[in-house]
């Protein structure tokens, strides 16, 4: 609840009065580039005695500005907010990316940031821009602190192992081919979808391996079709899971779910919120011929995750 008090939908909603250090980006996945530069910013203001802000954007720039579509969140606005106030930053602004918000000139943009967020200091990356036709690169903002009583820290972001930025872009291709284990040294930790279990058709429990059928946001990108290790929290308790993606070929499946096995698990928990994370692909979806096929296969993926999660303590 103190998450959701924090976490606001429109900049000019908010009037702090105690100033406060900014920084301005998507931030989608709260990767660890960005949790270097979030970290920094709460501890130096902190330290100042000053509020950390993080504004961020829904729809991502790239729906308007691109037009891409389907799913392409590596968080939803709600993950999104909760990873970045566990960091401890003291308020998220998600704010609406829209024409209005494409046309505003830069000017105007500083100055609601000025008028809302009680602006000491803004940190951005060196390739930063905003406002009508990205005006307010750094240069312009720097003058603009010069003139309004606030300054401008330009950051680089933290690198990978082979010195390479590490990306959302990156992230998501990741995602979409599998590999968990990169996905998860880019973001600090297994990547996570949530949502509400639904009724399904119920053929897990037919067979003896009842999953939770998880309606996960649909705007979010989903790891390649297979079978994965990972972990399954319900409310703050967490599970071993067995997590298959895909269509389930050997039923004819024509819709791609997300449905977890939670290893020593048997409560009902329809109508609950799950949240389920992948470490590994334990192999990709195949069709078998037969359910007694599927089922001794199933048996083996439940050990294998079993085995690997063990594995991680």
């Amino acid at each position: 609840m103190q998450n959701m008090i924090r976490h606001i939908s429109d900049l000019r909603t908010l009037t702090l009065q105690q100033p406060s250090l900014v920084t301005i980006g998507v931030f989608d996945g709260v990767h660890r580039g960005h949790q270097y530069l979030v970290e920094r910013l709460v501890a130096e203001a902190h330290a100042a005695g000053q509020l950390a802000v993080v504004l961020t954007f829904y729809p991502h720039p790239d729906v308007l500005l691109r037009g891409v579509s389907g799913r392409y969140y590596l968080t939803s606005p709600e993950q999104k907010a909760d990873l970045l106030l566990d960091l401890g930053v003291d308020w998220v602004v998600t704010q609406p990316f829209n024409t209005e918000l494409q046309t505003m000139p830069a000017t105007t943009f500083v100055n609601l940031l000025r008028q809302h967020l009680c602006l000491s200091a803004l940190w951005v990356g060196t390739d930063f821009a905003m406002g009508y036709q990205r005006e307010g690169n750094v240069p312009f903002l720097k003058a603009q602190g010069a003139q309004q009583g606030f300054s401008v820290r330009e950051l680089e972001l933290l690198m990978d192992a082979q010195a390479e930025k590490i990306s959302s872009s990156a992230i998501r291709a990741a995602i979409q081919a599998g590999d968990m284990q990169a996905v998860r040294g880019w973001l600090g930790r297994g990547y996570a979808l949530q949502g509400e279990v639904v009724h399904g058709e119920g053929r897990g429990r037919k067979i003896g391996f009842p999953t939770a059928n998880v309606n996960v946001w649909p705007e979010q990108v989903l790891p390649a079709n297979g079978i994965y290790a990972g972990w399954a929290w319900v409310g703050g308790e967490r599970y071993m899971a067995a997590i298959n993606v895909g269509v389930r070929p050997t039923f004819e499946g024509i819709s791609i779910t997300v449905e977890p096995y939670l290893l020593d698990f048997d409560r009902d928990i329809y109508g609950k919120t799950l949240t389920v994370s992948f470490e590994t692909m334990l192999r990709p979806e195949a069709k078998f011929n037969g359910v007694a096929a599927l089922i001794e296969q199933i048996g083996r993926d439940v050990d294998a995750a079993r085995a690997y999660l063990t594995g991680l303590g």
